[in-house]
């Protein structure tokens, strides 16, 4: 047996290209994140510093020294001449690249990590001066460690920072203001005085809401005047509503609206009690009065109709529940949602309707084929469909029932909360023991602080989720009750009545509106019932099966016909909801007798 050896390519040769490198091309990378003299100073110094680095190296090609100003480290989205660098890097142009630091690289574990890999898969090194690493010859695991320490150091910094700045909300100190109309802000004193030009404007909104004017009314208002935003900006409903919502107008003011929810992705959050807000009465000269400022707040509210709820604290609600069918019906030609659309709402011939939000929204010839169907047609369709479960498909429903226990029995939430109790005390006991070693002099301050900063979100983390599954707990109980009432329902053969939204949302996956009948024939009304078993159960033109008619406007119907070419003599009154008051006038059909005469 004869064994050849094949000897390695050698290190001036490019092993993805098989190109012989002679010189290597050497770019480097520079950044600081702020646009403070002492860093801009920095800055200028590091791309003096390795411009004269890489050509006064006689072995190196200069490629260019590639810097971002003012950016922060964590995201590298932001960073132009960093995404630069990596095009020219994966384009063939650069050979090695030369950084101060990690750090100054990247301050997030993964983006280090994915940039040196997709370097690396190219034979580009990246060489970090401070650490002295070497990403072709060394390996990550010194990386890792070293880039998570970057990356734990920007989380300190932004736990104090947050810390700071709460301290300063709590002495009352304004902090992250933004501008606002009607208000100069002094950046020495921290202080608002009112601004005459913005404060008439303000004034002026505010007294047209309390006079009955919309928004949308006001904000045209203000448009044609020539009246702009504080941005410059034409008015719109949404501009208006800030003005009104915001309490600064009355003399106070609320910090802590928003929270970063952390320092990496630096994704920012309405708080709705997950950190701590402060309410400052009389900070500033008001330019409406409380009186009015009230005022205007109980017209919003009832304008609303009670639609926005407050949240308890450490909820976030994803999509409103409102009504039963709410994010339940689907429409079976392009696959949208159904919304709920009051129908002459204003009349005595009012009525409920869910349609396709693509033809309501975007326009009907985005789903030509979809039509309303009455909120009593689906209720009354899934009466039936029940029905037809209990007593054709009976063993379906007791498979389901028996599945839902046996997950209920299997996962127990009563153990996670006792769990989660326990480490709750865990965390609070550990921050006791640490306080007392630090009020010792066990602990230095800043091991104090770290370590402290960690319990607390580690403790605001266990709360959190302790208070989600209280609340899943309590949703449990409550389909528990549900599934004892419908064992109740089927040992007796009960048939529902009425609609029930529980016994719905309990056994219900979706509902699909619309699709095609057996003989591919379009049926806008057919409904079909998907359960949580699996089980389909189909209804073919439900409004003709369920849909209650009048015999008023099934005569009415028939005058008018619902087509616009042949009303000549007949009533004016077309629509989908055609006028019940429409009746033969004697024997002729030349007027209409009732309210609606057009």
């Amino acid at each position: 047996m004869e064994v050849e050896i094949i000897k390695a390519k050698g290190a001036g040769e490019d092993t993805s290209t098989g190109r012989k490198i002679d010189r290597l091309r050497v770019a480097a990378y520079c950044r600081v994140s702020t646009d403070d003299e002492d860093q801009i100073k920095s800055y200028n110094s590091m791309v003096r510093y390795y411009t004269d680095l890489i050509k006064s190296n006689k072995q190196w090609v200069f490629a260019g020294v590639f810097a971002d100003k003012a950016i922060t480290g964590t995201k590298t989205d932001k960073r132009e001449e960093f995404q630069l660098l990596i095009q020219e890097c994966l384009s063939g142009n650069i050979d090695l690249v030369i950084a101060k630091s990690i750090p100054r690289f990247a301050r997030n574990t993964l983006d280090t990590l994915k940039y040196v890999r997709m370097l690396r898969e190219r034979n580009i090194a990246v060489y970090f001066e401070v650490e002295k690493i070497n990403t072709l010859k060394d390996g990550e695991f010194l990386l890792t460690i070293l880039s998570s320490v970057a990356q734990q150091e920007v989380e300190n910094t932004s736990a104090y920072v947050k810390k700071g700045l709460k301290m300063k909300m709590k002495r009352g100190e304004l902090v992250g203001f933004q501008g606002c109309l009607g208000y100069d802000y002094d950046v020495v004193t921290k202080s608002l005085s009112i601004n005459e030009e913005g404060a008439e404007t303000v004034r002026y909104i505010f007294d047209r809401y309390v006079a009955g004017a919309g928004s949308t009314m006001i904000a045209r208002e203000l448009n044609e005047q020539g009246i702009s935003t504080i941005k410059g900006n034409p008015w719109t409903s949404s501009s208006v509503m800030g003005i009104i919502n915001n309490e600064k107008y009355k003399g106070d003011i609320l910090l802590g609206k928003t929270f970063t929810v952390d320092p990496i992705s630096k994704r920012r959050l309405e708080n709705l009690g997950e950190e701590d807000r402060f309410y400052i009465k009389n900070h500033h000269e008001p330019i409406v009065s409380e009186e009015k400022f009230a005022r205007a707040q109980e017209i919003r509210e009832r304008r609303n109709g009670g639609r926005k709820k407050g949240v308890a604290p450490g909820k976030r609600e994803k999509f409103s529940r409102q009504y039963a069918f709410s994010c339940m019906l689907e429409c079976g030609f392009c696959g949208a949602n159904l919304s709920r659309r009051r129908w002459h709402s204003s009349s005595k011939y009012t009525k409920t309707i869910w349609q396709c939000v693509e033809s309501t929204k975007h326009g009907k010839r985005f789903c030509p084929d979809s039509k309303g169907i009455p909120e009593q047609v689906i209720e009354d369709a899934f009466i039936e469909s029940y029905r037809m479960l209990c007593t054709d498909h009976k063993d379906v429903l007791e498979e389901f029932i028996k599945r839902v226990e046996k997950t209920l029995s299997e996962d127990s939430i009563e153990d996670k909360i006792e769990k989660l109790n326990r480490s709750v005390y865990n965390i609070q006991y550990k921050r006791k023991k640490l306080l007392e070693n630090y009020l010792e002099g066990v602990v230095a301050k800043e091991i104090y602080e770290e370590t402290d900063v960690g319990y607390e979100k580690k403790l605001s983390e266990a709360k959190a989720q302790l208070s989600m599954l209280e609340q899943q707990y309590d949703n449990e109980g409550s389909l528990q009750r549900r599934l004892a009432d419908f064992r109740k329902t089927l040992s007796k053969n009960q048939i529902l009545e009425e609609f029930d939204r529980g016994i719905f949302e309990s056994i219900i996956e979706k509902v699909i509106v619309g699709g095609y009948d057996e003989n591919g024939e379009k049926d806008p009304y057919k409904i079909i019932f998907i359960y949580k078993t699996g089980f389909k159960n189909e209804i073919g033109n439900a409004k003709e099966r369920f849909g209650k008619k009048s015999k008023a406007v099934e005569k009415a119907k028939e005058m008018c016909s619902h087509i616009v070419d042949e009303v000549k003599d007949v009533c004016s009154y077309v629509s989908d909801n055609t006028c019940g008051d429409c009746v033969p006038f004697g024997q002729t059909k030349t007027r209409c007798q009732g309210k609606n005469r057009h």
